[in-house]
């Protein structure tokens, strides 16, 4: 099977993820994409994030239409700063033990990958699906000879649909007491209303 994987925090999710995991699916031929809501991102260090239960149910609520969607509680149930080669390493090891594995992430954090924990072991357990999230967003793919020569080889890029939405975006809009319709599933909408979620400082 071919498995994306694609981390984030997920505070809140929102139809720019959706559409991300949908063209994945679609254009790198996978059979699943898990959404795996990170725990405590260390490159977020000192950022406030919704309780992991919060994200959970947002992120279950989303998916919920789409059969090929599925969810990991890995990252949030584990104690501590979570690395993506550590949890790739432990997938390949239990719950996606001899399936081809494929993350999925943005080219702003393909820019970034050389900072990561150990990102040429990362690139020797999983291939990458690397999307443009933003309107002329461009990379250097020079910047992966950092990791190493033939690291190109373990990247496909995708061009997908821009949708500027963030959770950041919503988070602002919904403090400031302003309408998130259409921006996330209505499911999910009303859960952050229930909530009341962001509404606070």
């Amino acid at each position: 099977m071919r498995l994306g994987i694609f981390g984030g925090t997920f505070d809140p999710i929102h139809n720019g993820h959706l559409i991300i995991a949908q063209e994945a699916l679609v254009t790198a031929n996978l059979d699943e994409v898990w959404f795996l809501p990170t725990g405590q991102p260390w490159m977020k260090a000192g950022t406030r994030i919704s309780e992991a239960k919060d994200r959970i149910a947002m992120v279950e609520l989303a998916i919920e239409s789409n059969p090929a969607f599925k969810i990991s509680h890995r990252e949030v149930e584990k104690e501590g700063p979570s690395y993506t080669v550590d949890t790739i390493s432990a997938m390949r090891q239990q719950e996606a033990k001899g399936e081809a594995l494929f993350f999925i992430l943005g080219l702003d954090s393909l820019a970034t990958l050389h900072l990561w924990k150990q990102p040429a072991a990362l690139l020797d357990m999983c291939y990458l699906i690397a999307i443009n999230r933003t309107v002329n967003e461009k990379f250097d793919k020079r910047e992966l000879d950092r990791i190493r020569p033939d690291a190109i080889e373990k990247v496909e890029f995708i061009e997908g649909p821009i949708v500027e939405i963030s959770g950041a975006k919503i988070r602002q809009r919904v403090h400031e007491g302003k309408p998130i319709t259409y921006w996330l599933p209505e499911n999910v909408e009303r859960y952050i209303g229930d909530k009341n979620l962001y509404r606070g400082g």
